[in-house]
């Protein structure tokens, strides 16, 4: 765009009324600048290019096809065997946030100090859901390298993640205990890693397939045969037709 220049080789850029100055360049920009966005986000200033290049179409390196399911114990089980321990960002610094919140609430409203302490919290949210998404982003790299087709369930995340409060006429049962697992589901960020997961294939050349969850886990991955029954506890699947047994993750 006009008044855009941009020196990758000293990290530079020179925008309208602003001119020159530096930044972290993350990546290379390849092919021609369309357009160019400034942000700030918590006291930090970022900088988005577009550009516009032809692109090959890429060849994935695998040939091979897994399944992953995704979970709260666990971050994701690949029907390899592979297990991908749970993102606790937030557990780590519960603590912490809660401190502030309290610090926060002891202040008067919109007064310096308040302004003060609630640009701390956001800071800390954002520390939070940075680590988290690094954390994503090291899984779906592996995964997204290791396999050209990605099989995963079509989980909607907002509807699972609904509060089970209910009205006043009529209450929810076990808020508490949805309370937490929502809190639980939220914090692996299950839509983040299909996100990553979908564009890095992308970029591979690889594909991510999207199954309707119904009946998954009851579904034997040897012979196909689907029952209740088949699952004996949350943990163990024992088909009943062949007798295939796994962890129910792997299944």
């Amino acid at each position: 765009p006009q008044g855009v220049k941009l020196d990758q080789s000293n990290s530079r850029i020179s925008l309208p009324k602003l001119g020159w100055m530096r930044y972290r360049n993350s990546r290379e920009v390849v092919g021609e600048v369309r357009n160019v966005t400034v942000s700030q986000s918590c006291g930090k200033w970022y900088v988005s290019i577009q550009t516009e290049h032809e692109a090959t179409e890429p060849q994935h390196e695998s040939t091979s096809i897994v399944g992953l399911d995704a979970g709260v114990t666990k971050l994701a089980t690949l029907s390899d065997g592979t297990v991908y321990p749970p993102v606790s960002s937030f557990k780590v610094n519960q603590r912490k946030l809660a401190r502030l919140q309290r610090k926060l609430s002891r202040k008067i409203t919109f007064s310096a100090n308040w302004q003060k302490q609630k640009r701390k919290i956001q800071r800390l949210h954002t520390h939070i859901a940075n680590i988290r998404k690094d954390s994503l982003h090291k899984v779906t790299s592996e995964i997204s390298k290791n396999h050209a087709m990605i099989v995963i369930e079509d989980l909607k995340v907002s509807n699972m993640s609904k509060s089970a409060k209910g009205t006043t006429e009529r209450p929810g049962r076990n808020v508490k205990a949805k309370s937490g697992l929502n809190r639980a589901i939220l914090e692996q960020g299950w839509y983040e890693m299909r996100r990553q997961l979908e564009y890095k294939q992308l970029w591979r050349g690889g594909q991510v397939l999207a199954i309707l969850p119904a009946y998954t886990s009851q579904k034997c991955a040897c012979c196909d045969h689907t029952a209740k029954e088949n699952r004996q506890s949350q943990s163990q699947f024992e088909c009943l037709e062949c007798g295939y047994t796994a962890n129910a993750d792997i299944n």
